[in-house]
C-alpha cells in the first residue's frame, strides 16, 4: 500500500477507546465453531472490523488490523456498482441438511460448497454437492472449496468424482503453489477453473500464484489483504478475475467486503458476502442478508443495543484487546 494512502496510525488509546468485543452464535456450524468472535471499532468514517480467527498468530492478524484501520478511518474507492451479487455457502452439512442451509439464501443463484472436511469422507462431499445440485436446478452454479485440504492425487481423483455436477470452479483445492499447478494441468481438459484463495491471502507473496500459473482466477477477501485498496492493487497485478469473499465476517466486516467488490471494475462471478445468514446473532438491524440474491455496497452501521446483548464475556474481551495491542504494537513498527 502506497503512503499516500495509508492512513496515519490510531493510538492504541483511540482503538480500544470504541473498541466493542462480540461472540456471535452460529445458526449452522461452520470451521468447527459454534460461536463467531469479532472486535469492532468506530472510526471517522465508521464502523470497521476486526476478526482475525483465533489460531492466526500476531503477524498475520496485523495485516486485519490494518484493514480494520483503513476502512474506519480513511474514504474507500469510489464505487462501480451499487449492488453485489451474492453467492450461498454450505458449510460441511449432511446431504440432508442442504435444503435447510439454501433456504437462508434469498435468491441466491449459485452455492459454494465446502468439502474436504475432517473426519469427512469423498462420499460424504458427493452427496453434499449432490444435494446441492439438486435444490439449485440445472441453470444454478454450484462450486466447491477444500480449503487446501487435499493431496493433488487426492484432488484428481475429488475433481473426477464431483465434475457431474458441473462445477464453475473448484477453490483452493491443494495447499501448495506447485500443487495447485500441477492440478491445473491435470485437469484441464475438464474445462474446470481452479481457484487460489489461502494460496493468496496467506501468502508473503500474494502474487506467486499468478505468476506461477496455478490459477484461473483469484479469491480474495478484503480483511486478510490489509482492506479493499490492497486487494484492488492485488489484482489489478495479478491479472486474473476475482471473486470476493469473507470470513464469516459481522454485517459490519461484510461490508468492508462489498465495498471491495464495489470498486473492482470486473465482477464476472457472484460474490462469498451472503455468509451473515450463517449467523445466528448480528451487530447490525438489518443485518447485511442477500435479498434477491444481492446486498449493497454501503456502510453498516452497529447497533448499540446489539453489541451489548451479544458482548462477550470479560475474559475473552480482555485476550482481545490484549490481540489488538499486540498487533498494534507490530503496525506502529512498520
Amino acid at each position: 500500500m502506497s503512503t499516500d494512502r495509508t492512513p496515519s496510525l490510531p493510538s492504541l488509546d483511540d482503538l480500544l477507546a470504541s473498541a466493542r468485543i462480540v461472540s456471535l452464535p452460529l445458526a449452522v456450524r461452520f470451521r468447527g465453531v459454534d460461536v463467531r468472535e469479532a472486535a469492532l471499532f468506530e472510526g471517522p468514517e465508521g464502523w470497521t472490523e476486526f476478526s482475525p480467527f483465533l489460531e492466526y498468530g500476531d503477524a498475520e492478524a496485523a495485516t486485519w488490523l490494518a484493514a480494520a484501520i483503513d476502512f474506519g478511518w480513511l474514504p474507500q474507492p469510489a464505487p462501480v456498482r451499487d449492488l453485489v451479487v451474492v453467492n450461498a455457502t454450505v458449510p460441511a452439512v449432511p446431504a440432508a441438511s442442504v435444503p435447510g442451509v439454501l433456504a437462508r439464501y434469498d435468491g441466491c443463484r449459485t452455492a459454494k460448497v465446502k468439502v474436504a472436511e475432517r473426519g469427512q469422507t469423498l462420499a460424504d462431499d458427493v452427496a453434499r454437492v449432490r444435494a446441492v445440485r439438486e435444490a439449485m436446478g440445472p441453470e444454478g452454479r454450484v462450486r466447491i472449496d477444500a480449503n487446501g485440504a487435499w493431496n493433488i492425487d487426492e484432488a484428481e481423483h475429488a475433481v473426477h468424482a464431483l465434475a457431474e455436477f458441473d462445477l464453475e470452479y473448484v477453490e483452493q483445492p491443494c495447499a501448495g503453489i506447485d500443487e495447485l499447478a500441477e492440478l491445473r494441468r491435470r485437469v484441464k481438459y475438464m474445462g474446470i477453473p481452479i481457484a487460489a484463495d489461502e494460496s493468496v491471502r496467506k501468502a508473503s507473496d500474494p502474487l506467486a500464484v499468478a505468476r506461477a500459473g496455478a490459477a484461473d482466477l483469484l479469491v480474495i477477501k478484503a480483511q486478510p489483504l490489509g482492506g479493499v485498496r490492497r486487494a484492488l492493487d492485488i489484482v489489478a497485478e495479478a491479472g486474473l478475475p476475482a471473486v470476493v469473499s469473507s470470513a464469516l465476517d459481522t454485517s459490519v466486516g461484510l461490508s468492508m467486503g462489498a465495498a471491495l467488490a464495489a470498486s473492482l471494475p470486473d465482477l464476472p462471478y457472484d460474490c462469498g458476502l451472503g455468509t451473515a445468514s450463517l449467523l445466528g446473532a448480528d451487530v447490525a438491524e438489518p443485518a447485511l442478508l442477500p435479498r434477491a440474491g444481492r446486498v449493497p455496497a454501503q456502510r453498516v452501521e452497529a447497533d448499540p443495543r446489539l453489541l451489548d446483548a451479544f458482548a462477550s464475556a470479560p475474559g475473552r474481551a480482555a485476550w482481545w484487546r490484549e490481540r489488538i495491542a499486540r498487533c498494534h504494537a507490530l503496525l506502529a513498527l512498520g
